[in-house]
């Protein structure tokens, strides 16, 4: 089944044709999030994830607290609720990430409770790394890349499952899902369920992305932006809360090896468009991005602070 494009809020734009590199590579420069339908993940793989996540996060806490850890590389991690003492304002997401892929190396490491964890959510996650790497192939060949030019540099690859408890009128001006950030990642997939919440920054105004049904929401990350020299944007997104009734979304982040260089390639650069980032390790980005605990909001200038070239660092801030 042919993929599709739909490009979802202001200017409002529905693209419902077969998917094509120079489609695709409209949406990353001039939007940098689409959502992809007819992507063939069954809707009944959909569904089980979906159910299987809430379980986990309608567990008791004592439960779910086996899998909390303050190591950000820990292979399976949870992260609850807390004040921003800084931003005074509360986080109300509650996520569980762990690494999966190769699914096989990582299926031991998730829960066990709810029973059909594993099996649904190998299921849901060998579907999406498809749909992952048939657009990442696509996006290569937007840029004039061989197919395989991204394909060729992944390693890493997690998933976070986000639970969006309902909050109290009275909490809802200090209370975020997540503040606005930019993702570090090659491309992200955002599977959402039917309660809105998902926001995008456009034209200075925060912008409502809705849930289509029987899409995925695909953004451009910091990495593709490096890659692209500039010409695709990672745009800054946040999630809000819903005052009556609890929200769910499934984040699929797409990363290099750590031994991979990142950096726009040599075809992409001349006289008209001289380079703007530098080749830099992602094993060494990784580490520098991780040390320093940066806002949410803040973590593109800190990522151009640290991949820009020094002569343009400034102009990107």
């Amino acid at each position: 089944m042919a993929l599709s494009l739909s490009l979802t809020w202001k200017p409002f734009m529905v693209l419902a044709v077969p998917i094509s590199s120079k489609q695709l590579g409209h949406a990353c420069e001039h939007k940098g999030f689409f959502a992809v339908k007819n992507h063939g993940i069954p809707k009944t793989t959909v569904n089980n994830i979906f159910d299987t996540s809430r379980e986990f996060f309608h567990l008791p806490e004592e439960e779910r607290m086996k899998f909390y850890t303050p190591d950000p590389n820990s292979d399976i991690r949870l992260m609850t609720a807390y004040k921003d003492e800084v931003e005074n304002v509360f986080v109300a997401r509650e996520s569980l990430k762990f690494h999966c892929h190769p699914v096989e190396d990582y299926v031991n490491k998730w829960p066990t409770n709810p029973p059909s964890f594993r099996e649904k959510a190998a299921e849901y996650l060998t579907n999406v790394r498809r749909v992952e790497m048939t657009l990442l192939d696509a996006i290569s060949e937007s840029l004039g890349l061989e197919r395989d030019y991204i394909e060729k540099r992944l390693g890493g690859h997690y998933v976070s499952l986000n639970y969006y408890r309902a909050c109290e009128q009275s909490e809802l001006e200090l209370t975020y899902g997540v503040r606005g950030h930019t993702d570090p990642t090659i491309i992200t997939m955002l599977l959402q369920d039917d309660v809105p919440g998902l926001q995008v920054l456009s034209e200075g105004k925060w912008m409502d992305v809705n849930p289509i049904p029987d899409t995925v929401v695909v953004h451009v990350g910091d990495l593709l932006q490096a890659i692209s020299n500039h010409r695709y944007k990672s745009l800054l997104h946040q999630a809000i809360v819903n005052c009556e009734k609890e929200r769910m979304s499934i984040a699929s982040y797409c990363y290099p090896s750590s031994d991979a260089t990142m950096g726009p390639p040599k075809k992409l650069i001349d006289n008209d468009h001289p380079a703007i980032y530098k080749d830099f390790s992602f094993g060494e980005f990784s580490k520098q991005m991780w040390k320093v605990i940066t806002p949410t909001d803040k973590r593109l200038d800190f990522f151009q602070e640290l991949c820009c070239l020094t002569i343009l660092a400034s102009e990107m801030a």
